[in-house]
């Protein structure tokens, strides 16, 4: 079991601003901070970190759990309207699995974030 992962950006900031927004339908909230640090996650800890310096090269994939597919629409939206850039429309990706329901925003850097719901609708 995976318990937190860290991704580097190139302007926290700016990172920091468009996570807020896209991952609060997910129930995350910034929880710890620094300068050059930030830690999301849904209280009492972070398990999502960003902290600046050289981007990774090449970008990563994050996928983050939804509970239900209008979550997923929410995350896609939200991050939409924070500087994202589409890379999946909320739909069914029956070539994971048939409930398969997920997302696609590049952030700022080009990083793939993901909202995904497994249950059937």
């Amino acid at each position: 079991m995976i318990d937190h992962m860290g991704i580097s950006v190139s302007k926290v900031a700016r990172s920091k601003a468009f996570y807020r927004a896209a991952l609060a339908p997910l129930g995350y909230d910034v929880l710890m901070e620094w300068d050059t640090f930030a830690g999301f996650g849904v209280a009492p800890k972070p398990d999502f970190w960003i902290s600046e310096g050289a981007a990774n090269v090449p970008p990563v994939h994050v996928a983050f759990r939804a509970d239900t597919r209008a979550q997923v629409d929410a995350f896609y939206k939200a991050g939409m309207a924070a500087g994202g850039r589409d890379n999946g429309a909320p739909g069914i990706r029956t070539h994971y699995h048939p409930n398969y329901y997920g997302a696609f925003v590049l952030d700022p850097d080009g990083h793939n974030i993901e909202a995904v719901c497994h249950a059937a609708a």
